[in-house]
């Protein structure tokens, strides 16, 4: 099965919004053997709507749109899918309940007739009720292909997409399974590492496909399969996987979970500990705590961190010594690992992180090098750190530091 997901709004295209939708649908269509063929963002344009929708068939079994669902004047897809169908708009009654219902408990003001309008969708359309919102997803078909129109608001299509469509695709469609395995891979680049597992990589199967994902500071490798038998496809993946990590296995750091993050990784095994991490950051600020605290539940393992990005605040909040910045630098290993320590002993956690270091483009409170940055890892039986040497490009300095940093707190809580 091939899909086309075709996203619709003038902000996607001068930047103002980011397309965070395909990636979804992209993600949730993988998982029921769907494969996208092809990503595409286009205007709010009757014609270039159309002109996308008729390519999208040629080549698409099922094709999603997201956006112009709106009740404003700019927001034209429904007219427009209407018209590729040569259908018309009607009223539909449970559409407009749950557009009342909706405004009664969350609203409160006046209904206005373009929030009822909303409740008109091309005839020979199949509503997707969204309980999140006003505008409705519809579910179409036409020579055996479906056609799929959603909000382009992001928690509303990601509501109907896991309630309405993956169901309804499923049950419609006979689909193959896929399945991703990825590796997390550290230490190495990407030429090295093509080099060393060259004479595996030339005996895979012709079933399955590996991919290189490089990334500042870690590496990714990615086999994928698909087919029918379940079986066959998880236990020929695994064996190719017994035979790859012997090749890597000083640099090899565990799997990668399906939303693509390594910290959800770290998560699952601090969780399985009953372990917790406190942070203490300076050059990264607040960028390796942002990585646990986006995802929920982190408050079973995260007891919190601090960015202490002044030298006075690593004296006043942390309780670094004063003596210590003064012999050894801000930027240094002693003050990174009195950072952990007692960003460690504030939150009585069982491990902590500590960054410190010069980003750039100057060097700040230190005379250490631009790119120089020292992480430390504080456990209850000790703390460590290493010095690293990032480069001059102040961004990448810093997703570097939070790589690197994830990459030793792995390392050091898989050690259990």
């Amino acid at each position: 099965m091939q899909a086309e997901i075709i996203t619709i709004g003038d902000e996607l295209l001068i930047g103002q919004v980011i397309d965070t939708n395909s990636a979804f649908i992209a993600k949730q269509l993988n998982k029921i053997g769907v494969s996208v063929y092809q990503m595409t963002s286009i205007q709010d344009d009757k014609e270039h709507i159309l002109k996308a929708l008729k390519e999208a068939e040629a080549h698409a079994d099922i094709i999603i749109l997201t956006g112009g669902l709106g009740p404003t004047k700019d927001d034209i897809t429904k007219k427009t899918i209407a018209e590729y169908f040569n259908d018309t708009l009607v009223k539909d009654d449970s559409v407009l309940k749950n557009i009342e219902e909706l405004w009664k408990h969350y609203t409160g003001g006046l209904l206005l007739q373009v929030n009822r309008d909303q409740a008109l969708v091309p005839s020979k359309s199949k509503v997707l009720m969204n309980k999140l919102g006003t505008a409705p997803g519809m579910w179409m078909e036409k020579d055996n292909k479906v056609i799929i129109s959603l909000p382009g608001v992001p928690y509303e299509m990601n509501g109907l997409i896991e309630n309405e469509v993956i169901p309804k695709l499923k049950e419609k469609f006979n689909c193959p399974y896929i399945l991703h395995k990825t590796l997390l891979v550290y230490g190495i680049g990407e030429s090295a590492l093509a080099e060393r597992i060259e004479v595996w990589e030339d005996t895979l199967p012709s079933h399955i496909k590996l991919a290189y994902l490089p990334s500042l500071g870690k590496m990714r490798l990615r086999l994928s399969a698909k087919g029918y038998d379940v079986d066959f496809i998880n236990n020929s993946v695994q064996e190719e996987i017994d035979k790859v990590i012997p090749l890597i296995k000083n640099e090899f750091a565990g799997y990668e979970e399906d939303d693509g993050s390594v910290e959800v990784v770290i998560a699952n095994q601090l969780t399985a500990l009953g372990k917790t991490l406190a942070i203490a950051e300076s050059c990264t600020g607040g960028m390796v705590a942002e990585q646990f605290t986006t995802h929920s539940g982190a408050s079973a393992y995260f007891k919190g961190g601090v960015v202490t990005y002044s030298t006075e605040s690593k004296i006043n909040v942390l309780g670094v010594s004063k003596t210590d910045i003064e012999a050894f630098s801000v930027v240094s290993s002693q003050v990174a690992e009195s950072m952990a320590q007692n960003v460690m002993r504030i939150f009585q956690s069982d491990y902590a992180i500590a960054t410190t270091g010069n980003a750039g483009p100057t060097k700040g409170d230190s005379d250490a090098d631009v790119g120089t940055v020292y992480i430390a890892i504080a456990t209850k039986d000790g703390v460590f750190s290493e010095k690293f040497m990032l480069g001059n490009h102040r961004i990448k300095v810093i997703h570097k530091a939070v790589n690197k940093a994830l990459e030793m707190l792995l390392k050091e809580i898989f050690k259990n």
